[in-house]
Formats: C-alpha cells, structure tokens, sequence
C-alpha cells in the first residue's frame, strides 16, 4: 500500500480486500452469480423510500438539487453507505437529493433505467441540477449527459461523478485486477454484457467514452490512482479536455475504487472539491 495514504484509508483498503466479492475474479463464480443472484430490496429503517421507489433527502426547497445513481457495478442495489452519503450532500450542500432506486442486470437492462431516469429527470428545475454517482452510478450519468442531447433535455448545471465506470466492454487491455480491493476485469466484463443487453457494450449509452461530449455541463471528477478503472476514467477525462468541457481531475495518489465515500481524511478533502465546484 502507498505511504501516502491516510492510516484510515489504508485500514478500510484491508477491510475492501478481504470482502471483495469472489465472483469478480473467477468466470465460473459470475457465471454463477448472473445465473442465480439472489434477490435484493432497499434498505429500511431511518430512510423511508417514496411509492415510485425514489429515496428523497432534503428540503425540496433547498437551494440545490441533486440526483444521486448509486453504484454497485449495475447489480447491487443502493445501500446504506450511498443513502448516508446522500444524507450528508443533503445537509452540508443545501440541496434536496433524490436517489432513484433503479432496476437492475441481470433480471433488467440498461435502457429500461434510462426510461425511469428520463422520467425523474423532467420534472426536475434544471438550473441548479447536479448529476451525481458513483462507479456504475457515476458511468450512468456521463452517459446520461449524452443522452440528453438526443432527446432535447436540458443539460444538468452540474456533473459530478467518483470512479465512473465509463467502458463497460472493459476494452483497454491489460486490467489490474490485483491492486484493486473492490472490482475484478472478469466479473465487470461478464456484467457489462449483461447490462447492456441488446445494445453493444460500446455504446455510449453504457460506455461514455465512446461518446460525444461536446457542450457537457461543468463536471468534477474522482479517481484512485490504484482502481482498476483508473486508465479508462483519465482517457474519458482527455475527452473533455479536447471537447472543451469544463472539467477537474482529482487523482486519489494510491487510493481505491469510490474512495470519497469512505470516512477518511482523502474523503473529507474530496467533499471540500465538492463544496467549491457548488458553492
């Protein structure tokens, strides 16, 4: 592990690697896991979800709103650590945040989502919107802004994604599956597959590097330096660059896949980038 990592970012990074799931190394397990995943709900207790499965923090009117897509490589549902999250966004940034429950691979496909998302997302006041997720999350909404476009949707004021998954089809060879405590090439390749459905796995609409990000919103970035998402997530990132999008970088220096959502000292300077892109 880097030296320069936190002592607490280095003990969560132990923890992540003895519960990362088997299935994302091995063929045979996400064969298994895609054949026979077993059936998820939403978290209850202190969070309460509304009818149309939309979990809503904040004041509606706060000043900010957020939409929040959770991650969990598109077949894990939203747990505790994002509805947290979410709950501090909605605090600490003055914001109402929404957080869709949306459905997920293998049982759905991708486009299934879009229309659930599109729908939300119409009746959103677009002048203080900020797009928001993390890993399969944060792919999803850099899809989303490019999507928007097709369908004459405004553009959110705001984007702000932690370790996107931004090319599903897991093309840009060799992949460090070791170093990362979390994610694994084999399982993520078998999933993409499945998410996409009938669409390919480059399209834009599940792969965001493949797309046209020209005229984008203002959009803040993570990444750890040691994720396996690392190198994809810097090439989508030169694609702003070249496209003129307004967009910051924030390299964790060895740290892991969605480490701003972790409590750490790298997660509490991550969320004062957050405070400025807004503020």
């Amino acid at each position: 592990m880097s030296d320069k990592k936190s002592f607490i970012a280095k003990i969560e990074e132990a923890i992540l690697r003895r519960t990362k799931p088997k299935y994302m190394d091995s063929k045979e397990e996400i064969d298994n896991f895609l054949r026979n995943t077993p059936k998820q709900k939403p978290p209850k207790g202190i969070f309460k979800m509304s009818d149309s499965q939309i979990y809503t923090f904040g004041d509606e009117d706060a000043e900010n709103t957020v939409m929040f897509i959770h991650g969990g490589a598109y077949v894990g549902e939203i747990n505790y650590q994002h509805l947290l999250y979410c709950f501090k966004l909605s605090r600490k940034l003055d914001a109402q945040v929404i957080a869709p429950v949306y459905p997920l691979a293998p049982v759905h496909k991708a486009m299934e989502t879009y229309e659930m998302i599109t729908e939300i997302y119409k009746t959103l006041d677009h002048e203080n919107l900020i797009l928001m997720g993390d890993s399969a999350g944060g792919g999803f909404v850099l899809s989303f802004a490019q999507y928007l476009k097709t369908v004459g949707l405004p553009q959110p004021s705001k984007i702000i994604a932690f370790s996107p998954w931004v090319d599903i089809s897991m093309s840009n060879l060799p992949y460090d599956s070791e170093n990362d405590p979390i994610l694994g090439e084999i399982g993520l390749r078998e999933i993409g597959k499945s998410w996409a459905g009938d669409l390919d796995t480059k399209d834009y609409r599940v792969s965001p590097l493949y797309g046209d990000v020209t005229g984008q919103a203002q959009t803040l970035i993570f990444s750890g330096t040691n994720e396996i998402f690392y190198k994809d997530i810097k090439l989508y990132v030169e694609n702003l660059k070249m496209s003129n999008v307004d967009v910051k970088f924030i390299e964790g220096e060895g740290l892991f896949h969605i480490y701003p959502l972790f409590p750490s000292p790298e997660a509490k300077k991550a969320f004062k980038e957050i405070k400025e892109i807004i503020d």
